[in-house]
C-alpha cells in the first residue's frame, strides 16, 4: 500500500464531505463537482485532509519557528479585494484606499506555527502554477521568490512589492462598482420592493430557521454602530439560505437583506455563516474561543484594516460570523491570471502572508529563517502538491460514474 494512499485520503475526505453536508440536499454533489474542476480546486475544498496528512507525516509538519494567528486555509484564491471599515477619527486626514487587497478568508484561523500556513500557500502556488501550464523549473522558482518576500516581511518589515497588475486591474475594477450593481446581481424587485432571487446563490429557508436567523440577525445588528440619521437600517427584508464557497458548503449559511439607506436601491445585503471547529485543530488541539469570536479575532489579528461591519452572533447554538457585503468585494481568480504575472503574484502574497503573521505573531523566531531552512519547506510543498494532486485524481475516479 502506498504512504500516504491517495484512494484512502480520497475516500475519508469523501467521508467527511458526506457528513459536513448531510443537512443540506444537493450539497453533497455540488461540492465534489466544485473540486473536481482542477487539483487546485480539491486543495480549497480539502483543508481538514491537510492537516491530517501533516499529523500522520511529521517530518511533513516540521520546519523553522514561528508563531501566532494563522489563516489556517492560506491558498492564493483566500486573498482578495474587500471595503473596509471606516478610517478611526484618529486617523483623520491621512489618505487611505477605500478598499484593500488582503488575505480575506478566516474561517479557519488558528493560532499555530507559520510554517502551517506557508506550506499551505506555496502547495497551491504550485498547484495553480501547473494549472495555468507553467513548468516545473518556473514553479519552483516562484515559490523560492514567495519564501524570499514572506521572510523580507515577518522579520524584516520590508516594504510590500509593486502591486502586480492583476490586481491592480481587479482593485480598479470593483472601485467602479455601485451598491445598485451589488443589488442588481442579487435581489430582484417585487411590488416595489428587493428581495433575493431564488436559484443557485439561494434557495428558501425553512420557516423555523428563519425565525431563528432574523432574531440571530437582530442580536448582531445591536453590536454595529451606523449613522443617527438612517431610519430602521437593519429592518429586514428578506432572508434566505446562502450557497458560496467550496470549503465551506455544508455550513448554515444566512443572507439578510435589510433597509439600509431606504428606499429600493439602498438596501443592505449581510452574510451570516456557521462557523465550528477549524481543520489545523488535529494537530493543535480545539481553540478555547467561540468559533466565530475566534474568526473575528485571528482577522483582527491579522489584517491592518478589516472589512467593514463584522461581528458575531448565535443562531439556535451555533455560532455565527456576520459581515455586511459591499459591492467592492472579489477574489483573486487563478483564470484571471496571466502565466507571466505568476512570480509577481507569487511575491505579493508572500509578503501579505508574512505581513499577516508578524502581526498576529505571539512567539518571534530569534532569527529569521535561512536559506536551508527555507528549502526544506519547498522540499515539503513539492511533496504536498504531489500527494493533493494524486487524491484529486483518486476522488475523480471514486466520483465518476
Amino acid at each position: 500500500m502506498l504512504s500516504p494512499d491517495p484512494n484512502q485520503l480520497a475516500q475519508e475526505q469523501l467521508a467527511r464531505d458526506r457528513a459536513d453536508t448531510s443537512r443540506f440536499p444537493g450539497l453533497f454533489e455540488r461540492k465534489v463537482a466544485r473540486m473536481a474542476v482542477s487539483p487546485l480546486a480539491y486543495l480549497r475544498g480539502t483543508a481538514p485532509m491537510f492537516y491530517a496528512i501533516l499529523k500522520r507525516h511529521p517530518a511533513l509538519r516540521s520546519g523553522p519557528a514561528g508563531n501566532g494567528w494563522l489563516c489556517g486555509d492560506a491558498h492564493i484564491e483566500n486573498f482578495g479585494v474587500y471595503r473596509t471599515a471606516p478610517r478611526s477619527r484618529l486617523l483623520k486626514g491621512i489618505k487611505r484606499s477605500p478598499v484593500a487587497f488582503d488575505i480575506n478568508d478566516f474561517d479557519e484561523a488558528i493560532v499555530g506555527p507559520w510554517r502551517y500556513d506557508v506550506l499551505r500557500l506555496l502547495t497551491s502556488l504550485i498547484l495553480g502554477g501547473r494549472e495555468l501550464g507553467a513548468d516545473g523549473r518556473g514553479s519552483i522558482e516562484r515559490s523560492s521568490l514567495l519564501l524570499d518576500t514572506y521572510v523580507d516581511a515577518a522579520f524584516r518589515e520590508q516594504h510590500l512589492p509593486a502591486v502586480p497588475h492583476s490586481v491592480g486591474r481587479l482593485i480598479e475594477k470593483v472601485k467602479r462598482r455601485s451598491h445598485v450593481d451589488l443589488l442588481d446581481r442579487r435581489t430582484k424587485v417585487v411590488k416595489g420592493s428587493r428581495v433575493f432571487v431564488r436559484a443557485d446563490r439561494y434557495t428558501q429557508l425553512p420557516r423555523r430557521v428563519e425565525q431563528l436567523a432574523a432574531r440571530a440577525f437582530e442580536r448582531y445588528a445591536r453590536t454595529i454602530r451606523v449613522p443617527k440619521k438612517l431610519v430602521r437600517p437593519f429592518e429586514i427584508l428578506d432572508l434566505a439560505f446562502r450557497i458560496a464557497g467550496t470549503g465551506s458548503l455544508g455550513k448554515l449559511r444566512v443572507a439578510v437583506l435589510t433597509r439600509g439607506k431606504g428606499g429600493r436601491d439602498g438596501s443592505w445585503i449581510f452574510d451570516m455563516k456557521e462557523q465550528g471547529v477549524p481543520a489545523a485543530s488535529a494537530l493543535l488541539g480545539r481553540p478555547s474561543l467561540d468559533p466565530a469570536i475566534r474568526v473575528l479575532t485571528g482577522l483582527h489579528a491579522c489584517v491592518p484594516h478589516p472589512p467593514r461591519m463584522t461581528g458575531t452572533t448565535k443562531l439556535d447554538g451555533s455560532s455565527m460570523f456576520a459581515r455586511r457585503l459591499a459591492p467592492q468585494e472579489d477574489k483573486l481568480d487563478l483564470v484571471r491570471i496571466a502565466p507571466a504575472e505568476l512570480g509577481a503574484i507569487a511575491a505579493y502574497l508572500g509578503s501579505l502572508l508574512g505581513r499577516a503573521h508578524r502581526r498576529g505573531a505571539s512567539k518571534m523566531p530569534a532569527k529569521p529563517w535561512t536559506r536551508e531552512e527555507q528549502n526544506a519547506l519547498l522540499d515539503r510543498a513539492v511533496v504536498m502538491a504531489g500527494i493533493h494532486e494524486a487524491a484529486y485524481l483518486a476522488m475523480c475516479k471514486l466520483t465518476s460514474s
